[in-house]
């Protein structure tokens, strides 16, 4: 193949420092790397943050978020103004926690979670621990797209200050990309649960993904028996379908029918009355459709047994009255 360079668009060329790539390439991710091509660019020039958002078709928090890391990296620096009004605040926060230390009556905050950390940290525990770097890396080839600045900041913050094990970390974006769920957000949510719950083991999260995948098969077998639109089911419903599939093997005749006098009486679909129905049927032993027609039955009767009774006291009552007073 003869290659030829095209002189053309060399007319127009700016210079990229050399640090960018002998000690970045590795550690800047593509966000980071897309936004310091366009700052350079259009570098002497006032350009917001918009403006590159746009351009690049970033969220505008990741667009900060990559040009910080430059910042603190020493590849750009901040305008002096910008600086003296960082610094100006960073007096006024110093101040105003003095002051709350010296208050009489002083409210303790203590956060739930550690604060995200910023890029130059994320970079440089990549940096520093192999086992951060293949998380880093490993994500990206999990999720089958480069990885945001923020996207770093939080898989770092379920590892560091949620305590979960690299390869734990990896499950689960594995589960939540084979359910269609492969953002971020999902994704720690599920790892924040996880934590607290102490799966912070392989062998763990293993028991804990066939636990998920038991009530994800259930609820959509559920779906399908009842005729209802997919969706993302209530954790009721989640606990629900699992219990009446998994736990309590109802056939799916029973669960139709169920579902059909459900709608028939309520006119909707209530999952309150569905479960009263099916646990009426379970507790009865109920397992064929013959079995719920006798317990109808039986339940028929019994209600005109007492309805009987009832109406043979109050005409004994009225005999009664009409036998001692009426001809008084």
């Amino acid at each position: 193949m003869n290659l030829s360079v095209n002189l053309g668009c060399w007319n127009s060329i700016f210079a990229i420092p050399c640090d960018v790539v002998d000690k970045h390439i590795k550690l800047a991710g593509a966000a980071q790397l897309k936004v310091l091509l366009f700052m350079l660019r259009y570098a002497g020039q006032n350009i917001s943050v918009n403006k590159i958002a746009k351009a690049l078709a970033m969220d505008e928090l990741d667009v900060k978020d990559s040009m910080r890391y430059w910042v603190e990296t020493k590849v750009i620096s901040e305008p002096e103004d910008k600086k003296e009004a960082n610094d100006g605040e960073a007096a006024q926060n110093d101040a105003n926690e003095e002051a709350e230390k010296a208050s009489v009556v002083a409210v303790k905050r203590v956060p739930l979670r550690a604060q995200r950390p910023d890029s130059a940290f994320v970079a440089r525990r990549i940096n520093e621990s192999s086992e951060i770097s293949f998380l880093m890396q490993e994500a990206q080839v999990i999720l089958s797209r480069p990885i945001s600045g923020g996207d770093s900041a939080t898989l770092l913050m379920l590892h560091d200050s949620d305590g979960l094990p690299v390869d734990v970390i990896l499950m689960i974006m594995q589960y939540a990309v084979s359910v269609g769920k492969c953002n971020m957000r999902y994704i720690e949510k599920m790892a924040i649960s996880w934590a607290q719950e102490e799966i912070d083991t392989v062998e763990k999260a293993e028991k804990k993904i066939i636990v998920l995948e038991n009530y994800r098969k259930a609820w959509t077998l559920l779906e399908k028996i009842i005729g209802i639109e997919h969706r993302s089911p209530s954790a009721k419903e989640d606990e629900a379908a699992n219990r009446w599939i998994n736990e309590w093997k109802i056939s799916d005749e029973l669960l139709k029918e169920a579902y059909d006098r459900c709608i028939n009486t309520k006119g909707r679909y209530i999952l309150s009355y569905m479960d009263g129905i099916i646990k009426r049927w379970y507790g009865a032993g109920a397992k064929t459709m013959s079995q719920v027609f006798e317990e109808d039955r039986q339940k028929k009767s019994s209600r005109h047994r007492a309805l009987k009774k009832n109406n043979d006291v109050t005409s004994y009552n009225i005999d009664e009255y009409e036998r001692n007073y009426m001809y008084i």
